[in-house]
């Protein structure tokens, strides 16, 4: 158990996030606003952030409408879910298909959003807007296009050649926490 934790922890060190806690996810998880939209984050392209502009990521362990961060310890410090508060629905801002938006309930009875059937979180390291720090972390964690997709790597100009997303059915990554 704690090599797994100093696995899962030294990385984050290295990344300058090692001191980020819960009670910083605590407050990012949850939003009044519940809006997910699209913004433009260079080099990825056009990607879903929350309604604080926050950028959203999926983790490849999640199947559909299935939140596997909460089976590890670690993770929700520093990847919380985007929660919705009481009974709201998700609303999609600009860029986003509202038919892909829905939730699914995770621990303590929260409901968190999902995009295409996949849950949403933020990274903690994510301090400002603009911030994609979860980007290919562990190689679990990547940005989501307006399509459900996982943006793996920098689009090319105009979106053509050098593309390369996984669609949502698709994403198998072995994990590093056992």
């Amino acid at each position: 158990m704690r090599g797994r934790m100093i696995r899962w922890l030294l990385p984050l060190a290295i990344a300058g996030v090692a001191g980020v806690g819960a009670a910083m996810a605590a407050t990012a998880t949850h939003t009044s606003a519940g809006t997910v939209k699209a913004a433009k984050r260079s080099p990825y392209g056009m990607i879903l952030v929350s309604s604080t502009g926050k950028t959203l990521y999926r983790y490849t362990k999640d199947s559909k409408h299935v939140n596997r961060c909460t089976a590890v310890a670690a993770c929700n410090p520093y990847w919380p879910p985007l929660v919705m508060k009481g009974t709201a629905k998700p609303v999609a801002g600009a860029g986003v298909k509202s038919a892909l938006l829905g939730t699914i309930t995770i621990s303590h009875g929260r409901r968190q959003v999902t995009y295409a059937g996949f849950p949403l979180y933020l990274f903690a390291g994510d301090k400002t807007v603009g911030d994609i720090k979860g980007q290919n972390f562990l190689k679990e964690w990547y940005v989501v296009n307006a399509k459900g997709a996982l943006v793996k790597h920098a689009v090319a100009a105009g979106g053509g050649a050098g593309t390369t997303t996984t669609t949502p059915a698709t994403t198998t990554t072995k994990s590093s926490w056992g």
